[in-house]
């Protein structure tokens, strides 16, 4: 997502609300800078399908940051339920905020969000998802009270 400092004058509002329809392109951007495949051609229609699957679906929470009216951050948050626990998980699997907005707030904002959504949704916990080269983000997880309990591993099947 293209959004220069010079976007954000000295006094901006940041707010939070849930991922909309029209917050595809914007959303999908983010993505991509946090490492996602990009939009093409061949991918476009099944991914803006699984996007209107995912903010319309009760069991997730799709949360977007914005200064002053522009998407700055992405948040996605899923309630899933998780062997030998009573009580449902929520798993933050994407959290991004361009680079360009980082340090006004937005991470955190959309973190408070999400923790208010997994209390009122009755998750006794929230795990998140992040890459170990993602340092910065890792400080501002561990600053809102998170705690480093593991790491993740992926195997590709191929088609």
């Amino acid at each position: 997502m293209q959004v220069s400092e010079n976007n954000f004058p000295p006094k901006t509002t940041l707010t939070v609300r849930r991922a909309e329809t029209g917050d595809f392109a914007a959303v999908t951007a983010l993505l991509t800078e946090l490492g996602r495949p990009a939009l093409t051609p061949k991918n476009a229609a099944g991914v803006e399908a699984v996007y209107r699957r995912h903010i319309h679906d009760s069991p997730t929470g799709s949360l977007v940051a914005e200064v002053d009216g522009v998407v700055i951050g992405f948040l996605s948050l899923v309630f899933r339920e998780h062997m030998n626990f009573a009580s449902p998980q929520a798993w933050i699997p994407d959290l991004i905020v361009t680079e360009s907005a980082r340090g006004l707030g937005a991470a955190r904002a959309l973190l408070d969000a999400a923790f208010l959504a997994a209390r009122e949704a009755g998750c006794e916990f929230v795990r998140l998802e992040s890459g170990y080269g993602r340092t910065v983000a890792h400080r501002v997880y561990e600053a809102v009270g998170m705690s480093n309990d593991g790491c993740y591993f992926t195997k590709r099947l191929g088609a």
